[in-house]
């Protein structure tokens, strides 16, 4: 029974640690995004590395995969901001931002897509809080390309699925990352208003004389 309790801490610490470790990287990863720098992307590869694993072990199987998904982001981001970098105009951040019509198609059929996907998860595994962990997994994906892209309005999506996660992951017991996605929240919204600022500056810049 005592060695049953200790393999069991054992467990947990071990996957807290990695939770720290994932938590620091991540947490790397955004402030390094909010300022525009290309090494906001090795920071990301290695906290998704880590929370691949740890959403795996905690059962929620969609942020698991999601995590997956942010490896391959992670090393297109890399690519698509280094093309901007050499190509673009000195002073030329490469930022944009699409029409409210875009915005509004985009989250329809995100949210249809979440849909589907929670009933999967719902029917077909033992994820937990599938629907919802669905909806942020499916949101997540179209955002994280909107980052990779340079997308200004990113940063308010993240708004909105930060306070989801944090729900979550308070119910799952992962203090570490929910207080991650508190910081994340607050970030996303100083994000939004560095990057727009940004690109007022560029737009500005870029207005005929």
């Amino acid at each position: 029974m005592t060695e049953a309790w200790w393999q069991l801490f054992s467990g947990w610490q071990t996957l807290t640690q990695l939770e720290l470790a994932a938590t620091l990287l991540a947490l790397a990863y955004v402030l390094l995004a909010m300022k525009q720098s290309l090494w906001c992307w090795p920071a990301a590869l290695l906290s998704t590395l880590l929370y691949t694993h740890i959403m795996w072990h905690s059962a929620l199987l969609s942020d698991a995969l999601l995590q997956l998904y942010y490896a391959g982001m992670a090393l297109y981001g890399w690519y698509s901001w280094r093309q901007q970098k050499q190509l673009l105009p000195a002073g030329q951040s490469g930022m944009t931002e699409w029409s409210a019509s875009t915005h509004l198609n985009l989250i329809g059929g995100t949210a249809i897509a979440g849909l589907v996907l929670g009933y999967l998860m719902d029917q077909y595994t033992h994820a937990d809080f599938a629907y919802i962990d669905a909806q942020t997994t499916a949101f997540s994906v179209m955002t994280t390309y909107l980052v990779a892209r340079k997308v200004v309005s990113n940063w308010l999506y993240w708004v909105v699925i930060d306070a989801v996660c944090i729900y979550v992951y308070i119910q799952k017991h992962l203090y570490f990352t929910t207080a991650l996605f508190v910081l994340y929240t607050i970030i996303a919204l100083i994000g939004f208003f560095v990057w727009r600022s940004s690109y007022q500056q560029q737009q500005q810049q870029t207005l005929p004389l």
